[in-house]
C-alpha cells in the first residue's frame, strides 16, 4: 500500500520523488505508515492523502472534524479495539455500522467487528492522524460519561435521601470536576482474584449475547462445512485462538476478540448442559442439534471437553457426524489379504481380537464396522465405551461412569450374566479389565477391544506388562490389528510429481518400483482448501496369532521375534500398507512417512 500511495501522488504532481524518497527513509527510521509520515514531515496535508486513499480504495472519505458521534454509538467497540485497528465507528442506521478506517482493506478488523457488534460493516477512509485524535478526544469524554452515569445510578439507588444501599452522600457532595484521572490515580485500588467469586448470573447473561450465540453457530456450521473433525478454543494471556482439525491437520480458523472469552465459554458449557460457575476442573458434556444443509434437515452430535489452563478454560468439540461413519470394511482402505483375515477371526465364536493405534487413528470406526457385520437378530451385542460416540441400532450400549463406579471392570462383570454373544471393551487400560476381558474370551464369548500400542506385535508385550500370563495371551487372542489414517491426495487436483529413485528406494520401494512407480500429489484447489488432500484413509497391519506365533508368545519372545515371524508369514507393516496406497495414487510419500517407521 505505502508504494502505491507514494506513486500516486508523485503521479498527481502532489508530491516530487526526492520527497517521496526523503519520506520513506523517514518511515524506514521511524516506523508508521508512509501518509502518516508525510503529513509529519508536512509535506502533504490530512486531506490530500484522504482523497488519495478513497480514489485508491474505492470507497468514500470523510473529515472526522465534521463529525459528532453519539455515545451510544461509541459504546459498540472498547477503546482497546479502536486502537488496535484504527478505526471509529461513526453512524448506525439498522443493521448497519459505519466505520472510520485508515485501511478499508484491512479484513480481520472487520470480520472481528462484525462479530463483536452483529452488524454490517460499512467502511470509510480517514487520515491516521485524524483517527488517533478522534479516539483521544471520544473515548476521554465517554469515560467521564459512564462515571456520571454510574454515580447517578448510586443516587437513584439511595431513594432521594443517599442513605439506601449502602451508599452514603455527606453534606459535601462528590463532583467530577474533582476525580482526578491522572496516572498515579487509582493506585489503592485492590484486585480481587477472578477465581474467588464467579457471577454465575452475569456469565448466563453474557452468553446469551446475539454476537456469542451467532459467533457459536457459524462455528459448528463451519466446523461441518469443513469436514472438520475436531474445534478447538484456546485461550491465552493476549489471544484467543480459534482451530479446526480437517483430515488429522490443525488449522488456525479466527482469532475472536479476548472480549468474548467468557461468553464464549459460557455458551457451549450451557449449550452441552456443563456447569458455567466451575471453572477449576475438567467437565465432558454433549451437544445435540438440528440443521438444515444442502435443503434437508440433518443431527448432529458434539463431545465437549473442557481442560482449565492458565489463561482460562480450553474447550475440545469433537464433531460425531453418522453420515461421515463408515461402516462398510470394504472402502475403509484394508489390503484385500489383511481384510480377508480380519473377517476371518471376528466371524469366529470366541477369542479375542484387538485394535490399536494412537487417538484419532480411526480404531472406533473399524470396531463399529466388524459390529455392524456381525449384528444379527440372533446375535447378542453388549459394549461398553467411554464414551459412546454414535448409537448403533440393535446393539447394547453402555456409558462408562467412573464417578460413580461403572468402569470397564464392573460393566465386563455385568455383560458375562447378561448372556452376550459378542462384547465390545472400549479400551483395555488396566490388569482387571484385560484379564477379565481374557477369560470372557476363554469362556465362549468374542472380545472386541483397543489398546494404545505402536503396532501390532508389541501389544503381546504390553499384554503382559500389565501382568497377564503368557499362556492366557496365547490361548485367548486370535487377531491383533494395528492402524493408522493419512490423508488421501485431492481427486480434483492430482498431477504426476516427479520424485527421484533414490528417494523411494529409501522409504522401502525396489529398484525395478522404483523405476515404473508414479508418484501424485495435490496441486491444491476450491475442494481441498487448497492442500491437495481431501479425506483420509487407513494404513492396517494385520497380525493373525497362528501356532507358530502362539508358540513364541509362550517362551516369553520379544516383540521384535514376534514382528519377523509375522512378517515371514505374510503379515504386510504399516509401513507396506503406506507404500501400496503410495504405488496405486492415494496418498503421498510425505503422509506415509509421517505416520509410519520403516
Amino acid at each position: 500500500m505505502s508504494a502505491k500511495l507514494g506513486e500516486i501522488l508523485v503521479r498527481e504532481n502532489l508530491l516530487t520523488p526526492q520527497q517521496l524518497r526523503e519520506a520513506l527513509d523517514y518511515q524506514r527510521e521511524h516506523g508508521g505508515r508512509l501518509g502518516f509520515n508525510l503529513v509529519k514531515l508536512g509535506l502533504v496535508s490530512d486531506d490530500m492523502v484522504t482523497a488519495v486513499l478513497s480514489r485508491q480504495y474505492g470507497v468514500p472519505s470523510v473529515n472526522l472534524d465534521l463529525f459528532e458521534v453519539d455515545a451510544a454509538v461509541l459504546r459498540l467497540i472498547p477503546r482497546e479495539v479502536a486502537e488496535k485497528y484504527s478505526v471509529l465507528p461513526l453512524s448506525r442506521v439498522g443493521a448497519t455500522l459505519t466505520l472510520a478506517m485508515v485501511d478499508p482493506t484491512n479484513v480481520f478488523a472487520m470480520d472481528d467487528i462484525k462479530f463483536m457488534t452483529g452488524l454490517n460493516i460499512e467502511p470509510v477512509v480517514v487520515s491516521e492522524a485524524g483517527v488517533q485524535e478522534a479516539i483521544e478526544h471520544y473515548y476521554a469524554q465517554s469515560r467521564e460519561i459512564e462515571l456520571a452515569t454510574a454515580v447517578d445510578a448510586a443516587l437513584a439507588g439511595s431513594n432521594g435521601n443517599g442513605n439506601g444501599n449502602g451508599f452514603h452522600m455527606g453534606t459535601d457532595s462528590v463532583s467530577l470536576d474533582h476525580l482526578d484521572f491522572d496516572e498515579g490515580a487509582g493506585e489503592d485500588v485492590q484486585v480481587i482474584d477472578e477465581d474467588d467469586e464467579i457471577d454465575v448470573t452475569s456469565l448466563a447473561r453474557m452468553s446469551e449475547d446475539a454476537p456469542v450465540v451467532r459467533l457459536v453457530n457459524v462455528l459448528l456450521v463451519d466446523a461441518l462445512g469443513r469436514g472438520a473433525s475436531d474445534i478447538h478454543i484456546e485461550p491465552y494471556e493476549k489471544d484467543l485462538r480459534i482451530r479446526f482439525r480437517i483430515d488429522g491437520v490443525l488449522y488456525d480458523v479466527m482469532h475472536p476478540p479476548m472480549r468474548l472469552r467468557d461468553a464464549l465459554i459460557s455458551r457451549i458449557k450451557i449449550m452441552s448442559k456443563l456447569d458455567i460457575s466451575e471453572k477449576r476442573l475438567p467437565q465432558d458434556g454433549r451437544i445435540k442439534i438440528k440443521l438444515k444443509a444442502d435443503g434437508r434437515s440433518r443431527e448432529l452430535d458434539f463431545r465437549v471437553s473442557t481442560l482449565p489452563t492458565l489463561f482460562g478454560e480450553k474447550v475440545v468439540m469433537r464433531l460425531l457426524d453418522k453420515e461421515k461413519l463408515m461402516l462398510d470394511m470394504t472402502k475403509l482402505g484394508f489390503e484385500s489379504e489383511s481384510l480377508v483375515k480380519f473377517q476371518r477371526n471376528i466371524s469366529k465364536p470366541y477369542g479375542m481380537v484387538l485394535v490399536t493405534g494412537p487417538t484419532g487413528s480411526g480404531k472406533t470406526n473399524t470396531l463399529y464396522s466388524a459390529l455392524q457385520s456381525l449384528n444379527t437378530s440372533e446375535t447378542n451385542i453388549m459394549t461398553a465405551e467411554d464414551p459412546v460416540e454414535f448409537n448403533l441400532v440393535g446393539v447394547n450400549q453402555v456409558q462408562m461412569k467412573e464417578q460413580i463406579g461403572l468402569n470397564f471392570a464392573a460393566a465386563l462383570r455385568s455383560f458375562l450374566r447378561q448372556d452376550p454373544n459378542i462384547i465390545l471393551v472400549g479400551e483395555i487400560r488396566d490388569f482387571e479389565t484385560a484379564e477379565i476381558a481374557i477369560k470372557a474370551a476363554l469362556t465362549g464369548h468374542l472380545v472386541l477391544s483397543t489398546l494404545h500400542t505402536n503396532d501390532a506385535p508389541s501389544t503381546i508385550s504390553r499384554l503382559m506388562n500389565m501382568g497377564i500370563e503368557p499362556f492366557l495371551v496365547a490361548t485367548s487372542v486370535n487377531l491383533i490389528q494395528a492402524q493408522r489414517l493419512i490423508r488421501r491426495v485431492c481427486s480434483e487436483c492430482k498431477e504426476v510429481h516427479p520424485t527421484p529413485a533414490e528417494a523411494l528406494i529409501e522409504i522401502g520401494f525396489t529398484k525395478e518400483e522404483a523405476k515404473s512407480i508414479k508418484i501424485y500429489k495435490g496441486r491444491g484447489c476450491a475442494k481441498c482448501n487448497n492442500t491437495g488432500y481431501k479425506g483420509r484413509v487407513g494404513l492396517y497391519e494385520v497380525m493373525e496369532i497362528t501356532d507358530d506365533v502362539r508358540e513364541l508368545i509362550l517362551i516369553g519372545a520379544s516383540a521384535l521375534e514376534l514382528r519377523k515371524r509375522a512378517i515371514e508369514q505374510g503379515m504386510l507393516t504399516l509401513r507396506q500398507s503406506g507404500l501400496m496406497k503410495i504405488k496405486n495414487g492415494i496418498t503421498t510419500i510425505e503422509e506415509v512417512v509421517r505416520e509410519t517407521v520403516a
